[in-house]
């Protein structure tokens, strides 16, 4: 039910971009967005449970994702800030609270008395990590900046469903089905299928723009 629940933030930006960046998705993005939907449906029919607590802040979580992807996108347009300073001011907003929430929940005392800070190979493999989470949220910035908000949303659940293909053979944790499967597959389609369409509708933009510079 959770990878149900996650693809409505797909949905949910699609319905943000509509109103808030007055974008209008064409009939075979939209229907790509539902196919994803429904496949993540028929992935979960076979393990549908009732939590509401659980709904309730998947559902947040999902109205959270598609606001951040919509202003972003919103203000990566308006040529303010670019990259590198929504980055930024992005990171300056979020030091207090997060400082704040660390010390509360005495995680800043269990840090400073870890044993491996005086460990190479902890202290590499720290500082890597943090780097790679800066390359992550600039790619995720790079994307929404020269695609959309909802690509970016749909290529953060492509690579979840992905993730589920490599744990079938590595894992030995999936626990195999044919319904689960089959939904999969079908959301997998319906990804591929709205990076098809998006990219033709991105080239036939182009022409046109090409053809009146040349008019």
């Amino acid at each position: 039910m959770f990878t149900v629940l996650r693809r409505f933030s797909i949905l949910f930006t699609m319905i943000a971009e509509v109103i808030f960046l007055k974008g209008r998705p064409s009939v075979k993005v939209q229907l790509s967005v539902y196919g994803m939907i429904i496949g993540s449906i028929v992935a979960a029919s076979g393990d549908l449970g009732f939590d509401a607590v659980g709904y309730f802040f998947l559902l947040i979580n999902d109205v959270f994702t598609a606001a951040n992807g919509v202003a972003t996108k919103k203000l990566l347009n308006s040529k303010e800030l670019g990259e590198y300073g929504l980055l930024y001011y992005n990171s300056l907003f979020v030091l207090v609270p997060l400082l704040t929430f660390v010390v509360m929940s005495g995680q800043f005392e269990k840090a400073l008395s870890f044993q491996r800070w005086s460990e190479w190979g902890f202290i590499v493999g720290f500082f890597l990590s943090c780097f790679m989470g800066f390359i992550i949220n600039y790619t995720i910035v790079m994307c929404t900046m020269y695609n959309s908000a909802l690509t970016t949303t749909v290529i953060g659940a492509l690579k979840n469903i992905l993730t589920v293909y490599i744990g079938m053979g590595i894992g030995g944790d999936y626990l195999f089905s044919w319904i689960n499967f089959l939904g999969l597959n079908i959301s997998v389609v319906a990804s591929l299928f709205y990076s098809y369409v998006v990219f033709f509708e991105t080239e036939a933009k182009k022409a046109v723009r090409q053809l009146t510079t040349v008019a």
